[in-house]
């Protein structure tokens, strides 16, 4: 039995594979985040954040350079039509990757003022698109461009498919990062990483009600990461989140019981589930990027 997994719960036996072992796809990067599997090209993009750039992998075990500037990029995911949906910390904007290869900007301004430095986002079936707002790209030069941040608070919001109006959908976080639907979208959960600045500061996700498809309702602890913060999540399909932290993947229960953990020799930021049948964990941790086989398939589209 592999000694990377630490099982919590009997159940956690059932959602992994025992024999599966962690590989090191690549290193050599300075902070990787933002994983996202691309089913048709079969292969995985990822953002090195102060690198500037998104990396590619392939099967074959090819890494290259997707896109370099990335406008200090960091998550990703793909709408219901397959395109790239991404977070950018240098632009302060969110943009999406048409099949063309043309970047269009679907977000960068609310209420006048620009963005901070949008992080995560999610697509919903109805084609809006979810997305948090920490100031993490704009605190110093690293991760994007040092400035003040213009908007009130960091956000989550929510932009609309049609009208193209951007929503706040929730306003008290202190720095909301990662966010995922449950598999039939009645609920969103979103991770607080105050603790990244703040020794004391908030390392949870919250899980809210989504109510009529555009707002939150029912805010309420879903779990508490330790050691480290829930950075990024995904959801599989029976409702089980698998989120960062700081040993490496916490997988928690739907009605948040931690079930187990897969260790990672690195401080993990992200993961998403890929592989023709989802059922590969990709995850992205300080300088490299890791996959493991699991016994789930990961809620993922298209």
């Amino acid at each position: 039995m592999s000694d990377t997994i630490e099982y919590l719960d009997p159940r956690f036996y059932d959602l992994t594979q025992p024999n599966a072992h962690l590989e090191q796809l690549h290193t050599g990067s300075l902070w990787c985040e933002g994983p996202v599997y691309i089913a048709d090209a079969d292969v995985v993009l990822w953002s090195d954040i102060p690198n500037d750039r998104i990396l590619r992998w392939t099967p074959a075990g090819d890494v290259g350079v997707f896109r370099q500037p990335s406008r200090h990029a960091n998550g990703h995911t793909r709408d219901r039509q397959g395109r790239l949906i991404s977070c950018e910390h240098g632009g302060r904007q969110v943009t999406r990757t048409e099949h063309d290869g043309r970047v269009t900007v679907l977000a960068d301004r609310y209420n006048g003022g620009r963005l901070n430095s949008p992080n995560d986002v999610v697509v919903a079936s109805d084609d809006s698109v979810w997305f948090t707002d920490p100031p993490y790209g704009i605190l110093s030069d690293y991760e994007g461009h040092k400035a003040e941040s213009e908007q009130a608070g960091c956000f989550v919001f929510r932009l609309d498919p049609h009208s193209g109006e951007l929503t706040v959908v929730a306003d008290d976080f202190v720095r909301p990062n990662g966010l995922a639907f449950s598999p039939d979208e009645r609920t969103l959960y979103i991770s607080d990483t105050a603790r990244s600045h703040d020794p004391n500061g908030h390392h949870h996700i919250r899980a809210f009600d989504v109510v009529d498809g555009g707002r939150l309702e029912n805010s309420r602890v879903f779990a508490v990461v330790e050691p480290g913060v829930s950075d990024g999540f995904r959801v599989d399909t029976d409702g089980n989140i698998w989120t960062s932290a700081g040993d490496g993947v916490q997988c928690f229960a739907p009605e948040g019981t931690l079930l187990g953990k897969i260790h990672v020799p690195e401080a993990v930021s992200n993961l998403t589930f890929g592989g023709p049948r989802r059922n590969r964990l990709f995850i992205t941790a300080s300088s490299s990027l890791y996959a493991i086989y699991v016994a789930q398939t990961g809620v993922q589209w298209p």
